[in-house]
């Protein structure tokens, strides 16, 4: 992900912290996906009777909705979800069909 938002002139030094975040949320919300496709989402909750009284939700679902919250916010400031990329602005002289930036940009977003 980071060469092609660097090749499209979206990433800097300054970015870091913020694609750091980005890999983070991604990382523990795979590890978190995972861990459900293994272990399921639920488990059960028993009475002093043995007895199934409800299904609880396992922690790993919340972790897994919380980091995805994470990465959809990390995804609009890098411009990679469809509503971010129709409001990124070209740089004035844009319509310069030479400037390599904007034929990125039109060849991967259709901008």
């Amino acid at each position: 992900m980071a060469p092609e938002l660097n090749k499209i002139g979206l990433l800097s030094k300054i970015d870091s912290t913020a694609l750091a975040g980005y890999c983070q949320s991604y990382a523990k919300w795979k590890e978190a996906e995972m861990w459900i496709q293994e272990h399921g989402s639920v488990y059960p909750i028993r009475g002093s009777d043995g007895k199934i009284k409800y299904l609880q939700q396992v922690p790993q679902v919340g972790i897994a909705n919380q980091c995805l919250k994470q990465i959809r916010a990390f995804c609009a400031e890098f411009g990679m979800t469809p509503s971010a990329r129709a409001r990124i602005e070209l740089p004035s002289g844009a319509e310069d069909e030479d400037d390599e930036i904007v034929e990125i940009m039109r060849a991967q977003w259709g901008v």
